[in-house]
């Protein structure tokens, strides 16, 4: 079995939940967190946002492709590249026709090289158990940026000794894989277990900087 197939084994084994809907008061919480750093970092970005063209490894059923439509991108300027074939499904329903959605490794999808302004991927890397397999898509995420482009990587950071089919991404290794990088690293989110268990304590909790379990990253290519 390929390190492909036993990622989409992994994800057939997660019960379906409502566990990351929006209507939740931990995961709007954690999104809206991330919606903010993600706007400080993009706002500094040259050019206006209906110039620039973007594809999100590991697109799931599209909700970050819409965050980017809300925010100005093009339907004809974005691509999405997703794994699972019931994921990609979801996604060609809520997205507009315009959107470009391809199926299978990202490490071989036909994104031109240099064509792209944004790189985005969210909680990919941690799915991916195999370090030669995680440096393949990493450099094919390069490969497809313009020079004065960005990698926007959010996942994070340390292992969860309750789930096997995850590991945490250190920011050594993000480096690692991407060494040719300029680093903004931001960390957010609140641990989710804590999140889960004390929505209404979000805020506070979530100013202590050790308890916040993720990373987003904004990776420039020079």
């Amino acid at each position: 079995m390929t390190e492909l197939q036993r990622i989409a084994e992994r994800y057939a084994r997660r019960e379906a939940s409502d566990r990351y809907s929006l209507l939740r008061p931990e995961v709007w919480q954690m999104w809206q967190e991330r919606q903010r750093a993600l706007l400080k970092l993009l706002a500094r970005r040259p050019g206006q946002p209906a110039d620039w063209r973007a594809t999100e490894v590991g697109c799931g059923a599209g909700g970050n492709l819409l965050d980017l439509l809300r925010l100005g991108l093009m339907p004809a300027h974005l691509t999405g590249v997703e794994l699972l074939p019931e994921r990609l499904a979801a996604a060609r329903a809520a997205l507009p026709e315009g959107v470009t959605l391809l199926a299978g490794d990202a490490s071989a999808a036909p994104v031109a090289p240099a064509s792209q302004d944004l790189v985005l991927q969210s909680t990919v890397f941690s799915s991916i158990l195999d370090d030669a397999l995680q440096q393949r898509v990493a450099d094919a995420m390069w490969r497809w940026l313009k020079p004065g482009g960005a990698v926007v990587w959010y996942d994070f950071t340390v292992n969860n000794p309750r789930n096997p089919d995850v590991r945490g991404v250190p920011l050594r290794r993000v480096r690692a894989l991407f060494p040719q990088g300029h680093f903004t690293a931001r960390r957010v989110t609140l641990a989710p277990p804590l999140a889960r268990a004390l929505p209404a304590a979000y805020g506070l909790l979530n100013a202590v900087p050790w308890l916040r379990t993720h990373r987003l990253v904004l990776i420039e290519k020079p």
